[in-house]
């Protein structure tokens, strides 16, 4: 198994892994959140933390802190069902996600569309959701945050595509409206998901 390859998500068959993706500023966290509180005390909906090579307080998402050494060690023990790399960080989802899915349950991550195909060849039912929004919303949320020049944002709009490449069950949820009505978008794709399981 090389460092990369995926570990397999024995008995996992029953259960749906949900993976979100969609480029910054589409609004992918906030709407994770909002969906994790509609369906607090579910016991068939899990919200996965992921292991990431980030500072606890660097803002964004809640994760599991680790150091470059802590991932490897964790990685090397098959602590991880899939792990990916990206922006000089290191991301890994816990590989006990596979308990909730040979239980039938519903488990949903925050991912990357270029570790899609990880995924993939780790659960073999996948729900991709890609978090959408206008161009020209993406980039006013992006100059918002100020951590960027308008040109660097622009740049990075023009780097790839708002849509997911491959052969995956995608759902595309734009997120250039109001926030209340992405997140009712957000739990019908999530109870449909449900009604499949059950």
């Amino acid at each position: 198994m090389t460092p990369h390859e995926p570990h397999a998500a024995a008995g996992a068959e029953r259960g749906i892994m949900v993976v979100v993706v969609g480029p910054s500023g589409a609004g992918k966290d906030t709407l994770m959140n909002l969906a994790a509180r509609r369906f607090a005390g579910r016991e068939n909906v899990h919200f996965t933390r992921r292991v990431i090579t980030r500072h606890r307080d660097a803002g964004g998402e809640d994760h599991l802190s680790v150091s470059l050494q802590g991932f490897a060690a964790m990685e090397q023990s098959g602590s991880f069902a899939v792990w990916w790399e990206a922006h000089g960080l290191k991301y890994g989802i816990p590989a006990e996600v596979s308990v909730a899915l040979s239980r039938g349950h519903i488990v949903v991550a925050n991912g990357s569309r270029s570790a899609l195909h990880r995924f993939q060849a780790a659960f073999p039912r996948l729900k991709v959701i890609n978090v959408t929004a206008r161009p020209e919303v993406l980039a006013g949320r992006l100059e918002a945050r100020g951590r960027e020049t308008h040109e660097d944002i622009m740049a990075r709009l023009a780097r790839g595509p708002l849509t997911v490449r491959g052969e995956y069950d995608v759902t595309d949820l734009d997120n250039s409206g109001s926030l209340e009505e992405a997140e009712q978008k957000m739990i019908k794709i999530l109870d449909g998901l449900l009604a499949e399981v059950r």
